[in-house]
């Protein structure tokens, strides 16, 4: 992992203009596998607007991996976890406990939201198969590591395929996130780990939403280009 040097930075300053801005920083950082075909995946929506130019930087493959939080019942903007399509998923064990959630819950949110998950992916790659990532050099990517939460159950899910090496890439994250995703992925890339942390978006001029249709352009616009050079 990487700190920057905090006296380059003050509270309240942006660190990157926008989201592509974010991923040609992460891009300079991961430039070794330039050459290596590596697959690269966001998360959305934010996620994905950094991973394409990773992708295009390192001429990569760009896709998709959809994570959804698993809310507490009660109280659903309460994550208790996050799960992926492919049933990749991670507890918070400390929120369950405290909470008392039982596990007929868990498994009943959790095949919930995973329906939705597979769903999404399925809709934002316009029913195209995943790229496969046996063996590959994967990067996984989102605009920032708050919790980790999501990024934790998407590591689960991409490890399950067996790639050579799996990187967690952000372009800024609290130092607890980068610190737990250590220990379940082969690489954490975030230059910027300020603390106190706060909310993504402090670190960022321009934040702007981004929707499915921008996230679907992007999938689309990557996979005619990989197709034309084919």
């Amino acid at each position: 992992m990487t700190f920057f040097d905090e006296e380059e930075w003050e509270p309240g300053q942006p660190l990157f203009r926008d989201r592509v801005d974010a991923g040609r920083v992460l891009a300079e950082r991961l430039s070794s596998y330039k050459g290596k075909s590596p697959v690269v995946l966001g998360i959305p929506r934010g996620g994905v607007v950094v991973a394409a130019e990773i992708a295009r930087r390192l001429e990569g493959s760009l896709d998709v991996v959809v994570a959804r939080k698993l809310g507490a019942p009660g109280s659903p903007e309460l994550a208790v976890g996050a799960v992926t399509a492919d049933g990749g998923r991670f507890l918070n064990d400390d929120i369950i406990r405290m909470l008392g959630v039982s596990r007929e819950y868990l498994d009943s949110v959790t095949a919930l939201q995973m329906a939705e998950a597979r769903r999404r992916e399925e809709w934002l790659r316009n029913l195209r198969p995943a790229v496969p990532l046996g063996g590959r050099v994967v990067i996984l990517v989102d605009d920032g590591l708050a919790t980790g939460a999501t990024m934790r159950a998407a590591v689960r899910s991409v490890r399950q395929q067996q790639p050579a090496r799996l990187i967690v890439a952000a372009p800024v994250g609290s130092r607890d996130a980068c610190a737990t995703l250590s220990s379940e992925a082969d690489e954490v890339v975030c230059p910027y780990q300020p603390e106190p942390f706060g909310a993504v978006g402090f670190f960022y001029e321009h934040f702007d939403p981004v929707d499915d249709e921008e996230v679907k352009a992007l999938l689309d616009e990557a996979h005619a280009a990989r197709s034309s050079d084919a």
